[in-house]
């Protein structure tokens, strides 16, 4: 028992060591070549004498490394949950529809109300509705995955449910796109791309305290998740109210996925394939050390992906859905493979 307890530390330190490199070389690189004692000077508030050098780490670099280490651990924590949940290591936020009800809300946001939605004489801003948006998208299909749980039973028949109501969701997007103004199909076709520089220092406290209050109950439902992984039947004669956990689970993944989506765009791959890395970095299924090892591989992993966003220099930002794939693919392809050997 000491053994795997020690490998878990010993993957979880260095995790941290790389976490703590991704964070400085992503608050250091960027267009604008900043010394990196300028950096810091501008992070802690004491000022690197340069207003703009100030300016582009507080409002730019550092909102988009913290939201970028933030958004990664949500979808890894999220796809984790999911592929236990179900027993099935292709199931994820988006696979399942969630992400996919996140986007129609932002779509509907975006497309119908021109990123700004009156509530009376309470107008929000172009941010909130697009937050709200997805909120209510996200819940909705998590609302018709737990009803439609209620009656199917098998979990790949409802893993196969929530791939029909992401197509759906798509196919509503569609219409949208055909009936919106060519400004509304530009708004979201940008914000479809993926991005984490698009949070504020602003906005940066609530992205935070949904990204934590979410990751918390993800931590919360370890030891369910470790009966789930040995049946209904196993984790009922251990105590577990198998219905209260999952209903909590897909809260919570909502939340997560939600939160995510609608601050950083339908970020691709990373709640899917991050677990699959942290299982082999780990070698073990138990959750009490794949838990904070996902979290932290998803951290990490994110962080890479913001920093590889950027290396273009002057030329722009690469799209995150055009560099998640080259990472989470590979990893997909090499367990569908694993799988086909075992049979």
């Amino acid at each position: 028992m000491e053994k795997p307890r020690s490998k878990s530390v010993a993957v979880c330190v260095a995790l941290l060591a790389a976490i703590l490199l991704l964070t400085v070389a992503g608050l250091c690189s960027g267009p604008v070549n900043i010394p990196a004692g300028s950096v810091f000077a501008a992070v802690f508030g004491q000022g690197s004498g340069n207003e703009a050098w100030d300016y582009i780490v507080r409002e730019s670099r550092f909102p988009s490394t913290l939201t970028a280490l933030l958004a990664g651990a949500s979808l890894a924590a999220a796809g984790l949950m999911l592929q236990t949940a179900f027993r099935n290591p292709l199931a994820g936020p988006d696979i399942l529809g969630i992400n996919g009800g996140a986007g129609l809300g932002v779509a509907l946001v975006m497309m119908l109300f021109g990123g700004n939605l009156s509530l009376g004489s309470m107008t929000l801003g172009a941010s909130v509705s697009v937050i709200i948006g997805a909120m209510v998208g996200a819940m909705a299909v998590t609302g018709l995955i737990l009803a439609l749980s209620a009656r199917i039973k098998n979990p790949t028949v409802l893993l196969i449910a929530g791939v029909m109501v992401s197509y759906l969701a798509s196919a509503m997007i569609s219409l949208l796109n055909f009936f919106s103004t060519a400004e509304g199909v530009h708004s979201y076709t940008m914000w479809g791309m993926g991005n984490f520089g698009g949070v504020s220092l602003s906005r940066l406290p609530l992205f935070a305290v949904c990204a934590i209050v979410g990751l918390l109950v993800a931590f919360f439902l370890v030891k369910q998740l470790n009966a789930m992984l040995l049946g209904d039947l196993y984790a009922r004669n251990l105590g577990v109210n198998i219905k209260r956990a999952r209903l909590l689970l897909l809260l919570a993944t909502s939340l997560l996925a939600a939160v995510t989506t609608a601050f950083c765009g339908p970020v691709s791959f990373i709640g899917l394939a991050v677990p699959h890395i942290a299982r082999l970095l780990l070698g073990s299924a138990d959750h009490r050390g794949l838990m904070p090892v996902t979290v932290m591989c998803g951290a990490a992993v994110a962080l890479l992906c913001n920093i590889a966003s950027g290396l273009p220099g002057d030329r722009g930002l690469i799209p995150l859905n055009a560099i998640t794939p080259a990472i989470g693919a590979p990893v997909v392809l090499y367990v569908l493979l694993k799988q086909q050997k075992s049979y």
